[in-house]
């Protein structure tokens, strides 16, 4: 089993190297088709013509855009010129209520998909709704990428935040190529329940799981000594030089999330490693 369809949706072509760097690194372990797809995003429109509204100003932001998307190509083919990869670019136009419709398009199709971090400074609205639409309307994983690090070809050693979801478990089937070839794989529990089928042996099925398919893992049951479980994943990651987190994304809802924070949201905001997530 390997990745043979990698994606990324570029909106920026100033967290364009990031994610392209990895896609090179990746395609070329796995042997796989790299596309990148080079968005130009309308932000001023919400799908509709407004009363009032001149034509000549909407003319213009479609025009921004399109010179957007012709842009982020440009740059991404100078850095995949030369990759000894198989790659392929696509560019198009979206209004950022449409967005998401054009990322499932593509991102269905997908074995992975690769995206910069959505949040922090100097970034556009529209990264949010890219990871969401390419997890949900896409239906694939996601391989989500910090700043300013090294690309993977392949992590040695990864973490799972398992907390016995349905999430959990899409992401880790579909991390397993990661799983099989890293050097270590650790379990990490956070504060299991008292009551219920695992709890004397929490984590342990998984590894029962992971280990028939030939992966070198290690539980780790942690108590909920800070607030936030993200925080306790990412201290616990760093304590154990962990390369990558693989989680399930959303296994609250996106608006509650939003309003609320949850796990998903705290770590893609906080997370200086790549994090693979599923939903």
């Amino acid at each position: 089993m390997a990745y043979k369809s990698l994606l990324s949706v570029l909106t920026n072509s100033d967290l364009a190297e990031g994610p392209i760097a990895q896609g090179i690194a990746l395609a070329g372990r796995q042997d796989a088709h790299y596309d990148v797809l080079c968005l130009g995003v309308d932000r001023s429109q919400a799908g509709y013509y407004y009363a009032g509204a001149n034509a000549m100003i909407l003319q213009e932001t479609l025009n921004q855009a399109q010179t957007e998307s012709q842009s982020i190509e440009d740059g991404a083919k100078a850095l995949l010129k030369g990759s000894g990869i198989r790659w392929a670019t696509d560019s198009g136009v979206a209004q950022i209520a449409d967005l998401g419709r054009h990322v499932a398009a593509h991102a269905r199709f997908a074995d992975l998909v690769i995206l910069p971090k959505p949040y922090g400074d100097d970034r556009g609205a529209e990264l949010e709704p890219t990871l969401e639409a390419a997890l949900f309307e896409g239906q694939a994983p996601v391989l989500m990428v910090p700043d300013d690090k090294p690309a993977l070809t392949q992590p040695r050693t990864i973490s799972i935040g398992w907390n016995e979801s349905s999430e959990a478990l899409v992401a880790v089937r579909a991390a397993l190529p990661f799983l099989r070839a890293a050097d270590l794989v650790r379990v990490v529990v956070v504060d299991p329940p008292t009551h219920g089928p695992n709890r004397s042996d929490p984590g342990g099925l998984l590894s029962q799981f992971l280990s028939r398919h030939g992966v070198r893992v290690e539980v780790d049951v942690l108590s909920k000594t800070l607030p936030r479980i993200s925080d306790i994943l990412l201290r616990h990651a760093r304590d154990t030089e962990t390369e990558m987190m693989v989680m399930g994304a959303y296994g609250h809802s996106r608006f509650r999330e939003a309003i609320l924070g949850g796990a998903t949201r705290n770590m893609l905001e906080q997370a200086d490693i790549p994090v693979f997530l599923a939903h």
